[in-house]
């Protein structure tokens, strides 16, 4: 789309010569003008790279698209609202310099401009044109004090069982399939799962045990459909999105066993064009047996598209899998049972067993809802405070300021940073995308950054003494003992490689270790003589154990040195200027929606937390600006009234 002619230059009769009488020098929609309104004018070129230039007709401005967003979150309104506002709302007309009786647009074009920054990779404009206005403001530098902590983010979906969601995964694909395939191409198979998945529902009244046996019966149904789709007349099938999904689905949670299977329907016999085809369908290379199929989960799964013009070349079949002659129709189904083979038993007897998996295999990142593959779950806590959700991580990052605010003064504190990325991440996974975000929007790592425990570690201590910098938090507690000590009651110096028990005693051993896989180094003490005859043996050493070991870090004196100081009360004193970050989120929470996704994907729940940002800074720099006019005011009424008195 080409864009249409801009100019900020306010027209004879719009609703800026009712500026007087409507909007005084400290009303928000004033203030929006003039402070917001002409950043995002000046920030048009940034948008001019989502149009194209000379194609197609004219685009809505994409300025009033960015201001119109903003709003939406500044003043808590969906897309229709919105609109509806710029028909009648004079602060509307008048923040985004447009005169009231102005055309307006459907709201579907609300969610056409979200597409486009997502498309084009701009999804943080609004945000980092706030903060960079900020800057020039002198409100927010590069380099500031910043306090950093995450909340949870609901998905626009719920959660499933295991069984939902492969039944959910397969209606899906089967719906997708049925727009594509004519019912002459169709396999004689689809009967059943279309009456199975697509026209009913499991009850969810029955027993556990008839539950367990629909999934194992659910994983035999995926794993038939995927073989049918990994042969290379399927290619193109089996490339769409809910079937790749399905195939995700199966191997995060089903495991494929050799050993005999019970007797199956015909109409539920695999059917492949050879046995490696299954495996392509599965993400198994050719060569892998059931052990390398188990493992499925923590590779990437390849497209059945890539693979099976290689798989029907040449390889040899799945051990595992019996091969099943390819029918002369074109859909490749098989019209009569399969002979008997003495290595494999009677017939329909097949010597893969499609197992669920255990939950201890199944991963963290799997999908919880077909509908939103992205939304991953997580658990904070245990007990009464264990909180569980389905959907993503907000990172945010606030500056700090240390100086005392006078009475009624609004905060002096922005958000300079606000990353949304998957639920199961650690939080100092999410400090990591923090720091790469602000790097891309030209701001220095903090100085000083105030955090808790989450993002607290021996190595994150040391790399920040090492960059000149300062993290404030308290540093988790070691392993208990079940009343013994612990290595908080040692005191230990890794560097000179010196450990003193509660006893007061040295070790006299020392060993350096090294972990082949990962590098990782640790250091072990022994007390073997030393505590031949301490007086605290019973507090230290466990039944059967004849003397102390202690297994530490290659960081431990930081890490002990840091549990030292968290008791101190310097200490907890600087901690405090942590915890207005919580009232933060509540602000963030409560008056701009981010506790749950206005949409799907991981991509648009990221748009929607930046406007939120860019919204909450708005709000807090147009209340301060207010502050300020006020107390100009007021210091210009008391300079009158002295004048007067004179």
């Amino acid at each position: 789309m080409s864009l249409p002619a801009f100019s900020t230059q306010a027209e004879l009769f719009s609703t800026a010569g009712l500026s007087a009488s409507l909007f005084p020098e400290r009303d928000r929609y004033r203030l929006f003008a003039k402070l917001v309104y002409p950043r995002l004018a000046a920030n048009r070129a940034v948008l001019e790279k989502c149009y194209c230039a000379d194609n197609g007709r004219v685009a809505l401005e994409p300025v009033l698209m960015l201001g119109t967003s903003i709003l939406q979150y500044l003043d808590g309104v969906p897309d229709r609202q919105a609109v509806e506002m710029l028909r009648y709302h004079a602060g509307w007309n008048f923040a985004l310099n447009r005169q009231l009786g102005d055309e307006v647009f459907h709201p579907s074009s609300l969610v056409n401009f979200r597409h486009r920054l997502e498309e084009h990779q701009q999804s943080a404009v609004g945000f980092t044109t706030i903060l960079n206005a900020l800057e020039e403001a002198g409100l927010v530098s590069r380099q500031s004090r910043q306090r950093l902590d995450s909340t949870q983010m609901f998905g626009r979906v719920a959660r499933m069982s295991l069984l939902d969601c492969v039944r959910e995964s397969l209606r899906l694909a089967l719906q997708e399939l049925e727009g594509v395939l004519t019912p002459e191409t169709r396999p004689v198979f689809w009967v059943g799962l279309w009456e199975r998945y697509v026209e009913s529902q499991t009850d969810y009244r029955a027993g556990s045990e008839t539950l367990a046996r629909k999934l194992a019966e659910s994983g035999t149904d995926a794993w038939q459909l995927l073989a049918w789709l990994g042969q290379p007349a399927q290619t193109e099938l089996a490339a769409g999105g809910q079937a790749q999904l399905l195939a995700r689905v199966f191997a995060e949670q089903f495991e494929i066993q050799a050993g005999p299977a019970a007797p199956a329907a015909p109409e539920k016999i695999a059917v492949t064009a050879s046995g490696a085809a299954v495996a392509c369908a599965l993400g198994v290379p050719p060569e892998a047996n059931s052990t390398q199929a188990q493992a499925t989960t923590s590779h990437p799964i390849p497209s059945p598209t890539e693979e099976a013009p290689r798989v029907a070349a040449a390889a040899p079949a799945v051990p595992g899998v019996p091969q099943v002659a390819p029918a002369p129709h074109g859909d490749g189904a098989v019209t009569g049972p399969p002979k008997e083979d003495p290595t494999q038993g009677p017939a329909g007897v097949n010597s893969a067993v499609i197992q669920p998996k255990d939950k201890k295999q199944l991963a963290s990142d799997r999908v919880q809802n077909p509908h939103d593959p992205e939304a991953t779950y997580a658990v904070k806590g245990q007990g009464e405070k264990k909180k569980e959700h389905v959907g993503y991580k907000v990172q945010v990052a606030e500056t700090v300021c240390e100086a005392e605010l006078t009475a009624g003064e609004p905060t002096r504190n922005f958000i300079t940073g606000i990353v949304t990325h998957p639920a199961y991440e650690s939080d100092q996974a999410g400090a990591v995308k923090m720091e790469a975000e602000q790097a891309a929007m030209g701001l220095d790592k903090p100085p000083v950054q105030y955090v808790d425990a989450a993002y607290v570690s021996a190595q994150k201590l040391v790399q920040a003494q090492a960059e000149g910098r300062e993290i404030i938090g308290p540093a988790l507690p070691g392993p208990q003992k079940d009343g013994r000590f612990t290595a908080a009651e040692f005191q230990v110096n890794v560097e000179e490689r010196q450990a003193i028990c509660p006893a007061g005693k040295a070790s006299p051993q020392c060993s350096r270790l090294v972990e082949e896989s990962t590098g990782k180094v640790s250091y072990r003490f022994e007390f073997s003589t030393p505590c031949q005859d301490c007086p605290l043996r019973a507090q230290c050493l466990g039944k059967g154990q004849r003397h102390r070991s202690l297994v530490v870090g290659e960081y431990h004196t930081v890490l002990q040195a840091r549990r030292q100081e968290q008791q101190t009360p310097a200490f907890q004193q600087r901690m405090e200027h942590r915890n207005a970050i919580e009232g933060t989120q509540s602000e963030l929470v409560r008056a701009h929606g981010l506790r749950r996704a206005r949409y799907r994907g991981l991509a648009k729940a990221k748009l929607q937390n930046y406007f939120i940002g860019a919204a909450c800074n708005i709000k807090r720099w147009i209340r301060r600006e207010a502050w300020k006019l006020q107390q100009a005011m007021g210091a210009e009424a008391g300079e009158m009234a002295t004048a007067t008195a004179e």
